[in-house]
């Protein structure tokens, strides 16, 4: 159980400052009153703290204690700025803990947990700048999170002993313990209303019991007819609402769908197959190509293992893992981690062994559905119009109905009972009956037009919010970009090439000072053992077709360059077969073969991160093939190079060769040593064509652009550069790391800003504080995502925008649109279909209360000068449901 489950804002005082000698008192009565919010008794002897001793460090008082009193664990987190003195010792954190009584082993197994959260100086320091509950909260939940990334460093034989397991795995008593006290690895849903109560409350909204009540006084009258057809009104909306509201339940449940049924692993030395549920922290997984991954686990064994992660994170590029250990873990995001495996994800390749570290609702999956849950709906800014209307309609009609009832009966010109008649003709002229399905339907209708432009509206409402948006949050990868990265340039033997072309079609040509380039170097040696050792370091596949591709997109790039180039990729790998292999491992950040040459000779080839690759070269190829020893002023000029590159914000990657023994079975090490430098790629994921006219429509709409990416800054800077971005210059990009350590009081002011701005290598939970603070300030939020790890931004926002080709079925559900074609520019055009609908709204909103006045008005002739009641109630409910919704939804049309 983690110290954030138990964490609400209500048990947490962030400004704890009671004058001495009162603060035992003080903390007692704190106690006490949170303790009464959890329902325990008035009387609950709080006095009954214990104060835990031993651990070092001062400015911390842990207090705990079991109670018949309570049923459930209460921890209180007091945070004292300006310090008190407890018992003899100087605190500035107090923490208490009651658990019940019968809990005992969950009570010291959670105090254990709390110790050693607090036990972090740094962190304490940390909390003591938070200002609200709900800062401190996610300050717990960053933290405990870094305590799993402390398994990143760990060797095997460390991580089985902090798990306290081995590698005969736990036994069926101690699985069974476990399971007791962690809980079944499912994903959990929070609880909330019956579906009964859920439906039932669309029938006791505002405009839903004006109608009510106009219906209890027509039964009231003797008017059947119009007291029956009333409620058919409210129960066409209550049913249309509630679906709504039903299908925005369904992501939670596609969340629980990414758990497998079971799994293999070893329990007491023997290999099992278990329920995914009671897998539990310590257990020894065993993982294969096509299983699904059911918990967070920490590798201790990989053989070309490879992890399928686009469902967690909408990103189609594998990840390959090992089980080293890894020293700095800071250059990864969370789930970047190339020893961790996590719940929901996928086993592309290979196989792997690991231990599980999470299970449940603490896996970085059950994190996401905790955020996604604890998302409130919102009212779109219709609904917030239409609730102000439907106060002003309810007052106005009821304050016109008494008015007229008491002057009618006052005056003598009508009975109590015609009165009554007349009261209600008033109510119910008032009332536009026929506005709810005429907005519904006219909503309806834009809906397929915008299905028609690629958006697929899954809620309503979401058509006239997007055309209320005033900023559009936004990823990178498939939206902005085509999601087919290409080599853009080559270095090669002191030239830098470019590259023509789109994508992933082989049209295009080499080019050197925007010229063909030269025959003599488009065969010249260098160029020949390039792109050979491209074609063979390379796991990928280009279809015979040329325009499809099967493998990682950044090796399928390299094959597209060869064949840009003229080179036969299969004629090339059948020629020189791969004799060994050693995979890329993202903690080296290379991959090596060794294959076997015409003649009988062998060659190694390494393609990897030039800043890896360039130190494993002793010489450097030039153009006519020879090679001659790479000096520190060569190294000085490459430096130089990748550093414009780098500037471009392009992807680099190197390759380097050299001659083997035939028949020599070489290491890793003996492989990527005295290596012979060849060239360096420039790769690049392109903007979409037409993003850039979008972005400048959304300018000039007053539509703010804030890109929230997982990928690195300067490749975020580049993108944005040129598809037309115009950043703000302060603060043009921020990493997410930076943003984990603002307030949201500064997150707030930084947002402020009028420019658009980048956030890169950002988590879930930052790109949801983002859209939070952006829709605090007041914005119009739409938000774009494809992965599970979007989901609580797409909730929270006032619309999320899913993708619907690379997206997942978890961002979809939680979306309130889906891009057919995943183009940014399908966006704008919806916007665009967004504000027309809403201003034809405006339209007939007025249209249908233009017409309640001339059905009023002759109900006040009849009572100031006798004339004949030329309406009946009836005829006024026929007028606003039939000749009021027809126009109105020709007005909606337009």
């Amino acid at each position: 159980m983690q110290i954030q489950a138990l964490l609400t804002p209500e048990n947490i005082e962030p400004n704890f400052a009671p004058l001495p000698p009162e603060v035992w008192p003080a903390l007692i009565a704190l106690v006490r009153s949170r303790a009464a919010l959890s329902g325990a008794p008035d009387d609950f002897e709080a006095e009954e703290l214990h104060l835990l001793h031993g651990h070092p460090n001062e400015g911390l008082a842990i207090l705990h204690n079991l109670s018949a009193a309570v049923d459930q664990l209460l921890l209180i987190l007091a945070l004292a700025p300006g310090g008190v003195t407890l018992q003899g010792q100087s605190c500035q954190v107090l923490a208490v803990l009651i658990s019940p009584l019968k809990d005992s082993g969950a009570h010291i197994q959670v105090l254990s947990r709390l110790t050693s959260l607090l036990r972090s100086r740094s962190f304490r320091e940390e909390l003591l700048t938070k200002g609200s509950p709900e800062e401190i909260i996610r300050a717990v939940r960053r933290q405990e999170q870094s305590g799993h990334e402390n398994y990143w460093v760990l060797s095997r034989e460390e991580i089985i002993e902090e798990l306290q397991t081995n590698l005969q795995g736990l036994t069926p008593e101690e699985a069974r313990r476990r399971l007791t006290e962690t809980g079944p690895n499912r994903i959990q849903r929070l609880r909330r209303r019956s579906l009964i109560l859920r439906f039932g409350a669309n029938f006791v909204n505002l405009f839903a019991l004006l109608l009510w009540a106009a219906s209890g006084f027509a039964w009231l009258a003797g008017m059947t007819e119009l007291a029956a057809a009333i409620p058919l009104v409210i129960l066409i909306n209550a049913v249309f609402s509630f679906w709504q509201e039903y299908r925005a339940e369904k992501a939670i449940e596609a969340l629980a769908k990414l758990l497998p049924a079971h799994s293999r692993l070893v329990r007491n030395g023997q290999v099992t197959e278990v329920e995914a549920g009671e897998i539990v922290p310590g257990d020894i997984i065993l993982l294969e190509a096509g299983d699904q991954i059911p918990a967070d686990a920490r590798l201790i064994e990989a053989e070309d293992f490879r992890a399928d992660n686009s469902a967690l994170t909408g990103e189609s590029h594998p990840a390959y893992k090992v089980a080293d250990p890894v020293s700095d873990g800071q250059e990864f995001l969370w789930n970047e981690m190339p020893n961790l495996v996590f719940a929901g994800t996928a086993a592309l390749s290979g196989s792997a062994k690991g231990v599980v570290i999470a299970t449940g609702m603490d896996t970085q999956l059950g994190n996401i559905a905790s955020l996604t849950q604890e998302v409130p709906e919102q009212p779109s800014p219709l609904q917030k119009e239409m609730r102000v209307v439907a106060r002003v309609v309810a007052a106005i009609a009821c304050s016109m109905g008494v008015i007229f009832f008491l002057m009618g009966v006052l005056t003598g010109k009508l009975t109590v009972v015609n009165g009554l008649v007349f009261a209600i003709g008033m109510i119910v002229a008032f009332v536009p009956e026929g506005l709810l399905p005429t907005l519904s339907l006219s909503l309806a209708l834009a809906g397929q037009r915008m299905a028609g432009k690629n958006a697929l509206v899954k809620k309503l409402s979401a058509v006239e919010t997007l055309g209320a948006a005033t900023v559009i949050c936004t990823d990178k990868t498939g939206t902005l970009t085509t999601n087919e990265i290409m080599v853009q340039h080559i270095r090669l033997g002191g030239d830098l090439l470019s590259v023509t072309g789109s994508g992933f079609k082989v049209q295009g040509r080499l080019e050197l000072a925007a010229e063909a380039l030269p025959p003599e170097k488009l065969a010249s040696p260098l160029l020949e053992l390039f792109l050979t050792g491209a074609i063979l370091c390379n796991n990928a596949s280009l279809s015979a077709v040329g325009e499809g591709v099967v493998g990682d997109p950044t090796e399928a790039a390299l094959l597209v360059l060869a064949a840009k180039a003229g080179r036969d990729q299969e004629e090339i790998r059948q020629q020189q077969p791969r004799v060994q292999v050693f995979p890329f491992e993202s903690v080296r950040k290379r991959m090596s073969t060794i294959n076997a040459s015409p003649g009988g000779a062998r060659r190694c080839w390494v393609k990897g991160a030039p800043d890896t690759l360039i130190p494993l070269c002793s010489t450097i190829s030039d153009w006519d093939g020879s090679r001659r020893p790479l000096t520190a002023r060569d190294r000085t000029i490459l430096i130089q190079v990748l550093n414009d590159l780098a500037q471009r914000g392009l992807r680099l990657l190197a390759l380097g060769f050299k001659e083997v023994d035939t028949g020599a079975q070489l290491t890793q090490t003996q492989a990527e040593s005295d290596l012979s430098f060849l060239g360096i790629t420039g790769m690049i994921d392109p903007p979409r064509p037409e993003v850039p006219a979008a972005i400048d429509k959304c300018r000039r709409a007053g539509i703010r652009i804030v890109m929230v990416t997982g990928d690195f800054g300067g490749t975020a800077r580049a993108v944005a550069q040129e598809i037309g971005m115009r950043l703000d210059q302060r603060v043009p990009l921020l990493s997410g790391e930076q943003v984990s350590r603002m307030s949201d009081i500064q997150l707030r002011q930084l947002l402020k800003r009028k420019g658009d701005m980048i956030f890169a290598r950002t988590s879930p939970e930052e790109k949801l504080r983002i859209v939070a603070a952006l829709r605090h300030l007041g914005e119009i939020v739409a938000v774009t995502g494809d992965g599970v790890n979007d989901g609580p931004a797409l909730k929270a926002a006032d619309i999320g925008v899913a993708m619907g080709k690379r997206g997942t079925e978890v961002s979809k559900e939680a979306a309130s649109m889906v891009l057919a074609d995943d183009n940014f520019a399908t966006i704008v055009a919806a916007i665009e279909e967004g504000r027309a609908v809403y201003a034809n709204i405006k339209k007939f909103i007025v249209y249908i209360f233009n017409s309640n006045i001339p059905e009023a008005v002759p109900f006040v002739l009849f009572v100031l000068f006798g004339i004949p009641l030329p309406l009946t109630v009836m005829q006024i409910l026929a007028v606003d449901l039939g000749t009021d919704l027809l126009p109105g939804l020709a007005l909606g049309a337009e």
